[in-house]
């Protein structure tokens, strides 16, 4: 079976194979700080690679778009329309992330509803592993 629909010439690929795909990893930042969400649900950042409030599980919800939830803290990764990061209970948009990988390696997680003048926030920690506004 062909997943692909020819449209004026063009093959329009179907990607539903991969929403829901999960998986397991710990998000390192280009500050060498681990994204960690804690049991009360704050985001920061960790140095200790065996720290287990820092293990993701990434969850795809749509073509290029990801939730990243903390499997020990049982909280999603969230931004708010301030581009503030916080763990959320509930799935919402404010959960909703873009996944992007770059040629540097590093995965860019930006929010899929909030823009700040137009422009993408994205999920950051400075040198001392507190959370960057998007």
């Amino acid at each position: 079976a062909n997943s692909s629909v020819p449209v004026v010439g063009r093959q329009v690929r179907s990607y539903k194979h991969l929403e829901g795909d999960v998986r397991l990893r710990r998000l390192l930042c280009v500050t060498n700080y681990f994204l960690k969400i804690d049991a009360d649900g704050k985001v920061s950042g960790t140095t200790k690679v065996d720290c287990p409030y820092s293990v993701m599980e990434i969850t795809s919800v749509d073509v290029g778009i990801v939730a990243v939830k903390g499997v020990y803290s049982n909280y999603y990764l969230a931004m708010n329309e301030k581009g503030r990061v916080y763990g959320s209970r509930e799935f919402t948009t404010d959960c909703k992330l873009k996944e992007r990988m770059e040629e540097n390696k590093y995965n860019t997680y930006a929010s899929y509803k909030w823009r700040h003048k137009q422009r993408q926030m994205f999920v950051a920690l400075n040198g001392k592993g507190t959370p960057k506004r998007g």
